[in-house]
């Protein structure tokens, strides 16, 4: 085969793939807290270390120079990988919102407005929006791979 051939096949994959994200992500719900166990301040906290979890960013682009009064912000693409029994730390989105979608195994969030975990699986997408607090935590057995998409505010 040769090399156009070879780059064509590539483009045709990834085009696939990058459809079959977005499509999943435009349909895809997370799960919620239970009605009956929302309420405000209910967790103050979580757990403050992260612990087998690796983030990697994997493309940023510079809004400020995209978009007039959004400097010293990026838009941000991250893939994370939460090992079992695996921890992303207590943390807020003021400032920072977010999509995150579950692609493989099963992911407990803690949630300040919450009295209960709520479990995010493969398809799911959760938004994390201003107000939000929250920790994660894979307590299944096989590691949770998460893909994030952010805006960051570099100080």
């Amino acid at each position: 085969m040769n090399m156009t051939k070879i780059n064509l096949l590539r483009i045709g994959i990834g085009a696939t793939v990058a459809t079959g994200l977005i499509l999943t992500a435009a349909t895809a719900q997370a799960a919620e807290c239970p009605a009956n166990k929302m309420k405000p301040g209910v967790r103050t906290s979580g757990e403050m270390t992260p612990k087998d979890v690796t983030d990697d960013e994997l493309n940023t682009i510079d809004l400020g120079s995209q978009i007039a009064g959004l400097d010293h912000r990026r838009l941000r693409f991250r893939k994370l990988v939460v090992q079992p029994g695996g921890v992303v730390p207590w943390h807020d989105h003021t400032d920072r919102p977010a999509l995150i979608m579950t692609v493989s195994g099963d992911i407990t969030e803690f949630r300040s407005n919450c009295s209960v975990g709520v479990v995010h699986t493969a398809g799911d997408v959760t938004k994390e929006v201003a107000g939000v607090m929250h920790w994660w935590k894979n307590e299944g057995k096989e590691p949770a791979v998460l893909y994030a998409a952010d805006i960051k505010h570099d100080e």
